[in-house]
């Protein structure tokens, strides 16, 4: 396990489907040229980490040749599917007899390309989903149509895909909802915090607010409640800043959930919290931005080595939790930080990249793009960090996310289909 987990870099992107919940995750699979990967012991790891519960695995080769060896040694399995990029199939033609018998086997293939270059109707029954980029052209076709259901008919878009890199909060919504795509790689992050900084506040998940108020009507334990408050950024970061608030008249600096729960009690916690559910956000645009936070922090804290004590590792948590805070209430990082009397430690890592904090804050980071995954081995050597613990780390991890996995439709579309 050691070996192949040394011998290949790892990344990840969520797939989110019309729910807003977290469908599967892209993993990434970047080899070294001069180090072969051991494929099927590979295969070995995820069929034994994964579970019926596990989010589903879209296996994304970052080479020509990577993505040979998974064509070769995969097996059919319920909890993965292997990417096939449309341009290494035109530069490789060898590569379309390997993906038509890697299909006879029983592989589900996901076909990756553009919507300009679909795959002629042989080559797509080879598929049983694909994972669709629109060119600018098209997006702003979509964009002109928004308002205007006949138009939209006419765009000839796929029913039942998986779309990606859609930075258009008005485009996802029509992906998901008018062409009942099974996914979207990514999330409008950008598009969809500005529209609704135009309009209102930001303020926690009123779901999320509920169930933390259910929680304590229930008289469930403190280690329930800060398990709720740190699976939205929102919400720990205003229960932070209201234990600290001067109507409280804390004797000491709080600088934990765990302290802040255990000074406020549950009395005064039930009112806070009946305030918020008040004025707590119903839109569920928002709700991949949440948990694409809390998997960042999740992600940041068990990069830390095994012995860390639990308080630790908590405040590494906080420190993944908050470290984008700036982008959720639109001001300087260094603003929204200096307001709780945080840790030093989790400033230093978050606004200067210093610290202790630090590497697994910025490993967590590389890890969540497509385009950051050669940063990874040099921060590994930087901080002395073996590969094999933080690929290990992401699987262990993502294995454990909760998800609602997607029904592809087992006869895939084709430019002919969906005319």
């Amino acid at each position: 396990m050691e070996f192949v987990l040394n011998a290949l870099v790892m990344g990840y992107r969520p797939l989110w489907n019309v729910q807003r919940q977290l469908a599967g995750v892209q993993l990434f699979l970047r080899d070294d040229p001069e180090r072969p990967t051991d494929v099927a012991h590979l295969l070995r790891i995820l069929q034994e980490m994964w579970a019926p519960t596990s989010p589903l695995l879209l296996l994304s080769p970052q080479s020509p040749a990577m993505l040979q060896a998974l064509l070769t040694h995969i097996t059919p399995c319920p909890h993965w599917a292997l990417e096939v990029r449309a341009p290494w199939l035109q530069q490789h033609p060898a590569l379309q007899e390997q993906v038509a018998a890697t299909c006879a086997r029983g592989v589900r293939l996901v076909w990756r390309g553009g919507m300009d270059a679909l795959p002629s109707a042989n080559q797509a029954c080879n598929y049983a989903c694909s994972l669709l980029h629109l060119a600018p052209q098209q997006a702003l076709q979509l964009m002109r149509a928004s308002a205007n259901p006949a138009a939209m008919q006419g765009l000839g878009l796929l029913q039942g895909q998986m779309y990606e890199d859609i930075h258009s909060q008005t485009l996802v919504q029509h992906c998901l909802e008018h062409y009942q795509a099974s996914a979207v790689a990514g999330w409008p992050t950008e598009d969809v915090l500005h529209r609704v900084r135009g309009t209102r506040a930001l303020y926690p998940m009123h779901a999320h607010v509920l169930r933390l108020l259910k929680a304590v009507d229930a008289d469930e334990s403190l280690e329930t409640f800060e398990a709720i408050l740190s699976e939205d950024p929102l919400l720990a970061y205003r229960f932070m800043l209201y234990a600290n608030s001067a109507a409280l008249g804390a004797r000491n600096p709080i600088n934990s959930l765990r302290r802040a729960l255990v000074m406020l009690g549950y009395g005064p916690l039930k009112a806070w919290l009946a305030n918020e559910l008040v004025h707590a956000s119903h839109d569920q645009d928002l709700q991949p931005i949440r948990l694409a936070t809390v998997m960042r922090a999740q992600l940041t804290s068990h990069l830390l080595d095994a012995g860390v004590s639990q308080e630790l590792r908590s405040e590494v948590y906080l420190c993944g939790l908050f470290a984008r805070l700036n982008e959720l209430l639109d001001e300087p990082l260094e603003t929204t930080l200096t307001r709780l009397p945080l840790s030093e430690r989790i400033p230093e890592a978050a606004i200067h990249g210093q610290g202790p904090y630090a590497p697994s804050l910025q490993l967590a980071f590389a890890m969540e793009s497509e385009d950051s995954l050669m940063q990874i081995p040099q921060l590994c050597e930087q901080y002395e960090i073996s590969l094999e613990h933080v690929n290990r780390s992401l699987l262990r991890l993502a294995c454990e996310w909760p998800s609602q996995r997607p029904a592809w439709s087992p006869t895939p579309k084709t430019r002919a289909s969906s005319a």
